[in-house]
């Protein structure tokens, strides 16, 4: 029997659309419209593929069916993406949709891609559904009368909301969210998103304010497939870096076996490489797979887009810039080359397959090394266990809300009470106090206790009724131009000789290539012709080129990912184990075991070696890279204390080294002392050069906040002129102004992001209740060999290091003495 909101016009509508394409709602959609129509903002979960878009946009089309003449001519839904990609697929989904329905609203795009008439079409007469980044949304802000655009705004919808929580754009995102909502008291705010593990969090942080709100969760769960490819014969002394290359022949059956692949790398440079290697496998996928990543012209990325949608692409080599929500319905099978280093990321990426509900989403792990497989079979674990990794709101970001202040008093100006209410409505600055806000306003309209002399820094005026506004046009122009909190290195346009766009490329990169010299971009092979001024030119070329490599590094292991990796690893000292990645390793395994040991859930393992190079130290947490480079360095403080000493480090995400040519001195009594909890943070602070990493992150922190310029007029500041110029201003404020705020959060974030504090202290706890096992080699073991092999990349080409590699390989495979306790 229906209930009464099935009986309404609206909902009879759609049901009937549905119908007639051979669909019917499911129960979390049919919720969502149902919470919507009376009123209630509130977050929608369920798995990729089952219509969560649908959920929050019918219900908005349900709303206007039902009642009309509650609604003005204009912008009526607002949508809020991470990803350009993501936007443009999403629009062409729900203009098709509005189109069969029988309305005639119309869905646009806006982002730095949109063609300049559009968007000034769009300043005159907004479409009724506009879909935007942050970025171009505090745009749309910092425009004068900007109450013309959102005047008929009924929605605002925070697409992917668990990939904009845990950063500054989540928090561009709730300021702006705000804003409209203490102007539009009306406005419902729904967001949409994948599972995480603090659900409930996440909808506190986008829906903070008093009023009626809703979780809606799908019981439908997703079939979720996760196949690891083996190499021929399992490697011993495994490395990173080469074992995926090699598993190149086994991917190229998949991908022709498959209608249609997204093969998944997790760099720009590793899918460019990829990309290669496929055609060289496969001369006959020319023409049939494309590469997509963010440094590619966006043209060519929609064109790419639009062809894997419409099935006439066998493969797409990408990175993260197609993770999200986009709906390529040809697609049915994903490889991943490399662990996505987080169980929520391998699931994004493997739910791009098979993206109707009732189909199996096929993801195939191609480990990069041997050990890698121990990851797959974590992944299967958590996937199983359904343990998901949480996304950390980011708070009290004051450069993102200096840039925002500047951004409201741009589009005609605020009141000082009414924006501070308005910001401490978020989460993000739910706990400013009155003196911190005082601060923020004194720094946009004097430039605070060092800007009173610098007129730059005085970017708004206070008016005689009491209005706050930018007065002067070169500071709203040069402010529009570096809206945004992604500070990367200076791009470079590459366009051909000829005429033609091919993509950006870090000048960091290019600046080291001389004129002749090859490198690969957007899958072609180029030769540098001439750089002039902020565009390199270049021909088509052909042969081997170099693969540029992007700032940024790599991912690191998440925690969750962190503790079904340890316990996989201690399982794998079973025999009997079933389990077919642990199976095939059973040879590494087990010389591990012989030569050293494998550590169970309760042990912490930690290897001295002996070589003719000199002294290494290994130790396993199994944390991740980045709290690994913060435990070398302070291990290394702490044996340095007890005796002098120098070490040079190298780590992984299973470990780390520190090396030297001196004897390493180490008894079990001073292990246990060196990695003992008693004054961590204290020594940690001691360890690193504290003042020199919060002055690296203060360089993002004084480009978002404005105190330093990277974009102007026609030219992008290159990082070495970034860090010089924020390097300046750091030194100034260290000596006469260290409460700064700005200065402040430089600390605060090199100790939340950087030293990663609660994983840090969480790891140590572990270890502290762990049994410490101390063994003692003259050779290289499985799990010391990668991090080794680590450290050589720094200082060899890579010929010299694959000799090097072979070398060793063959010195620790000889037969010989065992290790000892």
């Amino acid at each position: 029997m229906k209930n009464q909101f099935q009986q309404t016009q609206g909902y009879t509508i759609i049901a009937r659309w549905m119908q007639d394409k051979g669909m019917a709602p499911f129960r979390f959609q049919e919720n969502t419209w149902q919470k919507y129509s009376r009123g209630y903002s509130g977050i929608v979960v369920a798995p990729t593929g089952f219509g969560k878009t649908f959920s929050v946009f019918l219900a908005v089309v349900i709303d206007f069916l039902n009642r009309p003449e509650q609604f003005a001519e204009g912008l009526k839904l607002l949508w809020i993406t991470p990803l350009r990609s993501l936007a443009q697929d999403l629009a062409r989904a729900m203009q098709e949709a509005i189109n069969e329905i029988g309305l005639d609203w119309t869905v646009e795009v806006r982002n730095g891609d949109t063609d300049p008439l559009i968007r000034r079409r769009q300043q005159r007469q907004m479409p009724d559904i506009l879909l935007v980044t942050p970025e171009t949304l505090h745009l749309l802000l910092a425009q004068k009368g900007r109450d013309r655009f959102f005047r008929s705004l009924q929605c605002i919808a925070a697409d992917e909301w668990h990939e904009l929580l845990g950063s500054k754009r989540g928090v561009m995102t709730e300021l702006a969210i705000s804003y409209l909502k203490s102007q539009y008291a009306g406005l419902r705010i729904w967001g949409i998103t994948a599972t995480i593990g603090n659900l409930e969090e996440a909808l506190q942080v986008l829906v903070p304010y008093p009023g009626r709100k809703a979780r809606v969760t799908a019981q439908e769960k997703k079939k979720l497939e996760i196949i690891s490819v083996f190499p021929p014969e399992v490697e011993i002394l495994p490395w990173a870096g080469h074992s995926g290359s090699r598993l190149v022949e086994q991917a190229v059956p998949l991908i022709l076996n498959s209608r249609s692949t997204i093969v998944f790398t997790n760099t720009r440079s590793q899918s460019e490489l990829w990309y290669q290697l496929l055609l060289e496998a496969w001369p006959d996928f020319s023409g049939q797979i494309a590469l997509h990543h963010s440094s590619i012209d966006s043209h060519i990325r929609y064109w790419i887009e639009d062809s894997l949608s419409k099935g006439r692409l066998k493969a797409v080599v990408a990175t993260s810039s197609l993770d999200l929500g986009v709906d390529f319905k040809p697609v049915d099978t994903v490889i991943q080359v490399g662990s996505g280093k987080s169980v929520a990321r391998f699931m994004q990426r493997a739910g791009r397959s098979g993206h109707t509900p009732h189909e199996i989403s096929r993801i195939y792990f191609v480990p990069t090394h041997s050990l890698e497989l121990i990851e797959a079979a974590a992944l299967k674990e958590a996937v199983k266990t359904r343990t998901v990794e949480d996304r950390t709101p980011v708070v009290m970001a004051f450069d993102v809300l200096v840039q925002f202040m500047v951004t409201i008093a741009l589009g005609g100006g605020f009141r000082e009470d009414a924006l501070h209410n308005t910001v401490r409505n978020t989460h993000a600055f739910s706990f400013i106090t009155q003196e911190e806000w005082q601060w923020c306003v004194a720094f946009i309209t004097t430039g605070g206790t060092i800007g009173a002399g610098y007129e730059d820094f005085h970017k708004v005026a206070v008016q005689p009724d009491g209005l706050l506004k930018v007065e002067k046009r070169r500071i709203g122009m040069l402010h529009r131009m570096n809206i945004g909190v992604i500070v990367s290195d200076a791009m470079m346009r590459v366009k051909f000789t000829s005429g033609g766009y091919v993509g950006m490329v870090e000048e960091y990169f290019l600046s080291r290539l001389r004129a002749g010299e090859k490198f690969m971009l957007a899958g072609r092979v180029l030769e540098l012709v001439r750089i002039k001024e902020m565009t390199a030119y270049v021909r088509l070329s052909s042969g081997k080129g170099i693969t540029p490599s992007w700032l940024g590094g790599r991912l690191s292991l998440s925690s969750n990912l962190s503790h079904f990796l340890r316990q996989k690893l201690a399982q794998a000292a079973n025999p009997g184990n079933r389990e077919p990645e642990l199976r095939f390793l059973h040879p590494l395994i087990a010389r591990q075991q012989e030569y050293s040991h494998i550590p169970a859930e309760d042990e912490f393992l930690v290897e001295m070696i002996h070589t003719r190079e000199g002294y290494h130290l290994f130790m396993y947490p199994f944390e991740g890279r980045l709290v690994h480079e913060v435990m070398a360095a302070l291990i290394a403080f702490r044996i340095s204390r007890l005796y002098p000493i120098s070490f040079s480090m190298a780590m992984n995400d299973y470990g780390f080294e520190l090396f030297s040519d001196s004897e390493i001195r180490l008894t079990e009594d001073q292990l246990h002392q060196v990695l003992s909890r008693d004054g961590l943070m204290q020594d940690v602070v001691s360890s690193i050069n504290a003042t020199e990493m919060a002055r690296h992150k203060f360089r993002d922190i004084a480009v978002i906040s404005g105190m330093v310029i990277q974009n102007t007029y026609g030219r992008q500041k290159n990082n070495k002129s970034l860090q010089s110029s924020a390097g300046i201003i750091f030194k100034v404020l260290e000596a006469y102004d260290p409460s700064n705020l700005l200065l402040k959060q430089a600390y605060t974030e090199v100790f939340n992001q950087q030293l990663e504090e609660q994983r840090l202290v969480a790891a140590f706890l572990r270890i502290s209740k762990s049994r410490i096992i101390y063994r003692q080699a003259t050779r290289f073991t499985p799990l010391s060999f990668p991090i080794k092999v680590d450290s050589l990349r720094q200082s060899l080409s890579s010929e010299a290091l694959a000799q090097r590699i072979q070398k060793l390989q063959n010195s620790s495979l000889k037969p010989g003495r065992k290790t000892k306790s």
